[in-house]
């Protein structure tokens, strides 16, 4: 089984490159839904972070309010490392447990934003970073929903994309059209195939 990492900075497109790699075979895993899943199961994780947030954190119905949650943790580092090693370590367990179940010559990806930044990315076989420079992430996740200091203070919680690139074995440039993604996806997904068989 090959493991890719699929990064790169909020707004590139991640998840549009990751579900295209899906239609073409992968399997695909996306941290953040994974991450969501524990905070719906209100299993540990969910405990851990209601004990290390306080209920604050907690919508009426007593889920976890993801806003809350973010506006929270990005203004203060150490929240956010905390929130990550409660988050992360269970992460990477209901991952493994995934792994498990692929057959041998799967190609699974796993999509997440701070592979580089966390050195996670030396679990992964391979590394796919998707670039698109700074106007055009802005532009896309104000487009999909976040407001523009939203995306300011998670940008700076990320390394610069340019940076990002030293660390990849493939680069996906996402700033053109579909189409040219497209292409860039198929070539590869080729490529990945050959290290499998």
């Amino acid at each position: 089984m090959l493991k890719v990492g699929l990064t790169g900075n909020i707004g590139c497109g991640k998840s549009t490159v990751a579900r295209m790699f899906m239609e073409l075979g992968a399997y695909t895993f996306d941290a953040d839904a994974i991450i969501r899943t524990f905070y719906q199961e209100k299993g540990e994780v969910y405990r851990k972070v209601v004990e290390a947030f306080g209920e604050g954190i907690l919508d009426k119905e007593g889920n976890i309010d993801r806003k809350k949650l973010a506006d929270l943790v990005f203004l203060d580092i150490n929240k956010l490392r905390l929130l990550e090693s409660i988050t992360h370590k269970a992460l990477y367990e209901r991952l493994e447990e995934e792994f498990r179940r692929l057959p041998q010559d799967a190609i699974a990806i796993v999509e997440a934003s701070l592979l580089v930044e966390k050195g996670t990315y030396k679990n992964y076989d391979r590394l796919i970073v998707v670039y698109a420079p700074y106007e055009v992430c802005k532009e896309r996740a104000i487009k999909s929903g976040f407001s523009s200091e939203d995306f300011e203070r998670r940008w700076k919680n990320q390394m610069p994309p340019e940076e990002k690139l030293k660390y990849a074995d493939f680069v996906i440039d996402n700033s053109g059209s579909l189409e040219s993604t497209q292409k860039q996806v198929k070539k590869v997904y080729r490529e990945l195939l050959n290290l499998v068989h």
